[in-house]
C-alpha cells in the first residue's frame, strides 16, 4: 500500500507524472496479475496492461482513498476477465505451435518453478469444486482485499449474497482441504 503518500502519487498521476504512474503500477499490478491468474485468464499479462489502460483513460472519472482505488481497479479487473472470456467464446484462438514450445520452455531456479506449479495445482485442485461466483468472490476478497459492498457492487449483487458465497466457499475449502488451514 502506498499509504498516506497515496493523494498526492494519484494527483500527479493526473497530471500525467511518469513516477506516479509507476508507483501506481508497482503497488497494485501485482495483485492484479495474481487476481487474473487465478482466474486462469489466458494472457493474465496482457489483461493486466489492459486494467492499467482502462485506469489511464478513466483516472479523471475516480474519486476516493486509496482502498476506493484498489477496489476500483478490481472491478476493472473483473469485467476485463468476464469480457476476455465472452470474447474467446465468440472467435476461440488455437496457440501456435511456437507459443506453446517456449510456454514450456526451461526458465530459472527448477526448485522454485518446481514449488510455484505445485502450489498453483493444490490452488486449483480445491477451487474446482467452487462454483464461478464463489470462486469470483474468494479472489476479489483475497487477492483483490476488496470488502463485501465492494464485492457486491463489482457482481451487481446484494451484500449479503456476497457473504452468504463466502461462507458456503470458506466451507467447501475447509472440506476439501482436509486438515490444511484455509
Amino acid at each position: 500500500m502506498i499509504g498516506e503518500q497515496f493523494p498526492t502519487v494519484l494527483a500527479a498521476a493526473r497530471t500525467g507524472a511518469e513516477w506516479a504512474w509507476t508507483e501506481l503500477y508497482r503497488n497494485f499490478a501485482p495483485a492484479v496479475l495474481g487476481y487474473l491468474r487465478a482466474q486462469k485468464a489466458p494472457e493474465p499479462e496482457d489483461l493486466t496492461a489492459e486494467v492499467f489502460f482502462h485506469v489511464v483513460k478513466s483516472l479523471g472519472q475516480f474519486n476516493g482513498g486509496e482502498s476506493q482505488f484498489r477496489s476500483w481497479i478490481f472491478v476493472i479487473a473483473h469485467r476485463k476477465v468476464i469480457d476476455d472470456s465472452r470474447s474467446r467464446k465468440r472467435r476461440p484462438v488455437e496457440p501456435a505451435p511456437y507459443e506453446t514450445l517456449e510456454a514450456q520452455a526451461a526458465g530459472g531456479n527448477v526448485e522454485d518453478e518446481a514449488l510455484e506449479q505445485l502450489s498453483e495445482v493444490y490452488f486449483r485442485r480445491l477451487m474446482v469444486d467452487l462454483t464461478p461466483e464463489q470462486r469470483d468472490v474468494l479472489l476479489l476478497r483475497i487477492l483483490g482485499g476488496l470488502t463485501a459492498p465492494e464485492i457486491g457492487e463489482a457482481m451487481g449483487r446484494r451484500t449479503g449474497a456476497i457473504e452468504a458465497l463466502q461462507r458456503r466457499a470458506l466451507a467447501k475449502l475447509r472440506k476439501a482441504g482436509g486438515r490444511a488451514p484455509v
